[in-house]
């Protein structure tokens, strides 16, 4: 492995990294806190399109950890960024909730039902068979198709629940459609963060909990990647993939002394 410059700015998932189950990981609030003491630019990512940042920033804020919401970038923002930069004051039928319509309409989207640009699936809490059987007519019927994100469950505190990337995957043996996924591991999230915090690829590391996402979309970035086993991966897991992640450490908390 090539040595790589010092690291200047810093991109975190939430889920696994800083929280768990709605607690803080040991650790998050210092290493958040020297990124903010040190003026470091900074981005904490997420695949959960649910949430707008400000819900975001409170839910983080009420259990330690004080995050400004400019400091986070959804799915559902990455998304609305995409739609805008592709078709401009576009329409778009959607299925998800707050997080995903308000980053649509503050682009400038139109939420329709009537012959839209594209049909948008996100995160729910309840995914409405109504709602995906009228996105699989809309589909059909040519709309263009567009997932925020491909995890195929999400966690509860009763187990796994099906999440975008199953729901997507029922859409498209519908209609034979593929979505195109804006949220990790696509690579186009996490430039468009890069580029949100102006920085650059080559100073610039990526910590995750999953294999699969954080650190295939920090690969595929060209960024440093930092696999915490506080997460998703478990450390027996980590060979049965064909990339690896720069460094290997146990939580956040190993982390602090790098900023």
């Amino acid at each position: 492995m090539h040595d790589r410059k010092p690291v200047e700015s810093w991109m975190t998932d939430m889920d696994g990294v800083l929280i768990r189950e709605g607690h803080m990981i040991p650790g998050a609030d210092e290493f958040i806190r020297r990124l903010r003491a040190k003026d470091r630019p900074f981005l904490v990512l997420t695949n959960n399109s649910i949430y707008t940042p400000h819900d975001l920033s409170a839910r983080l804020t009420s259990i330690g950890i004080p995050l400004p919401q400019e400091h986070i970038w959804t799915s559902a923002l990455a998304t609305a960024q995409f739609l805008d930069n592709q078709r401009p004051n576009g329409t778009a039928y959607v299925i998800g909730e707050a997080g995903l319509t308000t980053a649509l309409f503050d682009v400038g989207y139109t939420l329709s039902e009537a012959d839209p640009d594209y049909v948008v699936l996100g995160e729910t809490r309840a995914y409405s068979i109504d709602a995906i059987t009228r996105a699989i007519r809309l589909v059909t019927n040519g709309a263009r198709f567009i997932a925020t994100n491909p995890d195929a469950t999400g966690p509860t505190p009763d187990g796994p629940q099906p999440a975008c990337g199953a729901v997507a995957a029922l859409i498209t043996k519908a209609t034979g459609v593929e979505p195109y996924f804006v949220g990790k591991p696509n690579p186009l999230m996490m430039r468009e963060g890069l580029n949100k915090i102006q920085a650059h690829s080559e100073v610039t590391a990526m910590i995750g909990d999953r294999m699969d996402t954080d650190v295939l979309c920090g690969i595929e970035a060209g960024l440093e990647t930092f696999l915490v086993l506080s997460g998703v991966t478990q450390a027996n897991e980590i060979d049965r993939f064909p990339f690896r992640p720069s460094r290997i450490v146990k939580s956040i908390a190993d982390l602090v002394d790098l900023v």
